[in-house]
């Protein structure tokens, strides 16, 4: 195959999942008795090249996520349309002055730790960035997080750090679960971010619960989820053959 047809062939491919995906969204969300408009799709682009990445938004996605620092920084100058960006994977504390500043959202806060630093470097620069906290809701020892319990002490205690604002939660589900069996761990999710918004904290915005990826974001979906992050979906494996 040559590198031109390879191009043509990925883009016409990202093109026809992109449209089902949001098929899929959408009739998910009417099944579940909910405006469709309610549920925001992020086109996950971790290893994905620019030419694509702006192929999609070029078919009008929005808001990109990416899961490392350096990644994301190396590909952004090369974006040409413009996008939300959102930082999803875990974030380690030397790299959180670099990102600082450069994305819409860090989704991916799992520690008192980082929410400190992100709102020193974000005072630093005179900004106010929003994050979200994630919750290990199934407790899975490979993933990082808050635990169920703890989350809503730690909400308090986040909230009032200076230099961020707490926009929602997100969570990874167990990966070695039955894609059904899912539908628990969003379902105590969704009752967490409940619960926490009816407490109105401080500095605390409960308007993104972000949930679902490629292989059960209709099962997050059905269960609350207000976006849901996919990549596999639309631009293939990420290993994907020439």
């Amino acid at each position: 195959m040559t590198e031109q047809s390879y191009i043509s062939e990925r883009k016409k491919m990202i093109e026809e999942n992109l449209k089902a995906v949001r098929n899929d969204i959408a009739e998910s969300a009417i099944k579940s008795g909910r405006d469709v408009s309610d549920v925001h799709l992020m086109a996950v682009t971790k290893t994905v090249e620019p030419q694509f990445i702006n192929h999609a938004l070029s078919l009008g996605a929005t808001l990109i996520g990416e899961n490392k620092v350096q990644e994301y920084l190396s590909k952004k100058s090369e974006l040409s349309v413009p996008f939300e960006a959102h930082l999803i994977g875990h974030l380690q504390t030397n790299k959180v002055r670099q990102i600082v500043g450069e994305v819409d959202v860090i989704q991916s806060v799992d520690s008192v730790k980082i929410a400190k630093e992100i709102g020193k470097q974000s005072e630093k620069i005179g900004i106010t960035s929003d994050i979200l906290l994630e919750v290990n809701i199934g407790g899975d020892e490979n993933k990082f997080g808050f635990t169920p319990e703890e989350i809503t002490e730690k909400v308090y205690e986040i909230s009032e750090i200076q230099g961020i604002r707490i926009q929602g939660l997100m969570t990874v589900p167990p990966f070695d679960v039955e894609i059904e069996k899912t539908r628990i761990f969003f379902s105590n999710m969704r009752q967490l971010f409940i619960d926490i918004s009816d407490k109105k904290i401080h500095n605390t915005n409960m308007e993104i619960l972000s949930m679902g990826m490629s292989g059960d974001f209709r099962q997050a979906i059905a269960e609350g989820s207000t976006l849901v992050r996919v990549g596999t979906a639309i631009f293939g494996s990420r290993y994907y053959n020439r």
